[in-house]
């Protein structure tokens, strides 16, 4: 985790991860990129210096994006983080992409109260699919709930079907990092037809991979969707931050599609962190 990314509308939330971001750059010695979009109502990359002044909303809205950009670089150099702030004239998730690979971040943090909101809500809304297929960093999003950090306990949601042991090298790294316990969770859908012993032997198959692996809890739960097996969870475990991946595959059954991924970064009100495998 080198260079981390936090796309902002500076919105209660997005401060939140802002601060999230932060505090994990801090961590990991990390570089940090704070991002924001402004729609303009025109191409304001090409217009004549001479002419701004016709648009004094717009110049009072860029003054205030600067300013707020500013801050956050400041909070991160205080850290004695590297510190760069964008500004975009544009509002699309795709330039959010693109500026990601451009500047080769490895790690994105932003925050979003869910499809009913306006920024990101391309991203967790109807336009999520092109975000999360695009991009092949780790996203963390960051919702209504308190965020905990150092995570004390993380859950990592899978089937284990499938060899995701790249997407959870990630988990582990973050995991050592805040000393937290790993919560392995396979949920048993209606299709699934397992006990909790069958459940549970995909996961100790898994964990043979990570023999130092220590700190982690073993967890089958059966309902009849994932989104609602996770929600189950979250009431019982106390968790800081839930961890799911995404692949680019398809025609594959696996309960970890785009759209589930999705659903659950919507509605949940924990911190939701997608891996791309």
């Amino acid at each position: 985790m080198k260079n981390i990314l936090v796309p902002t509308d500076f919105s209660d939330n997005c401060d939140k991860a802002a601060k999230l971001a932060i505090k994990i750059a801090t961590l990991f010695k990390s570089e940090i990129h704070f991002l924001h979009q402004l729609h303009t109502p025109v191409d304001w990359v090409k217009l004549d210096k001479e002419k701004e002044s016709n648009y004094p909303d717009t110049l009072a809205a860029i003054g205030d994006a600067k300013s707020k950009l500013r801050a956050l670089d400041m909070e991160a150099e205080h850290r004695g983080l590297k510190s760069r702030t964008f500004l975009q004239f544009v509002s699309d998730n795709q330039a959010i992409v693109e500026h990601s690979h451009d500047f080769h971040h490895d790690f994105i943090v932003t925050g979003s109260k869910g499809i009913q909101k306006e920024f990101l809500s391309k991203l967790l809304g109807s336009n999520a699919q092109k975000i999360i297929r695009n991009t092949r960093v780790p996203i963390l999003v960051v919702k209504e709930n308190e965020v905990i950090f150092p995570f004390k306990n993380i859950a990592f949601v899978s089937d284990f079907k499938e060899d995701i042991s790249n997407a959870f090298k990630t988990v582990e790294e973050i995991s050592k990092k805040c000393n937290s316990k790993i919560h392995l969770l396979n949920i048993n859908t209606t299709t699934d037809f397992n006990s909790v012993e069958d459940g549970l032997e995909p996961i100790k198959d898994f964990i043979k991979h990570f023999p130092n692996l220590e700190n982690y809890q073993m967890h089958v739960y059966s309902e009849t969707n994932v989104e609602s097996g996770i929600q189950k969870f979250e009431e019982s475990i106390d968790v800081d931050l839930i961890v799911m991946y995404t692949h680019s595959r398809k025609g594959l059954s696996s309960m970890f599609s785009k759209s589930i991924a999705e659903d659950v970064t919507n509605h949940s009100k924990k911190p939701v962190m997608t891996v791309h495998l």
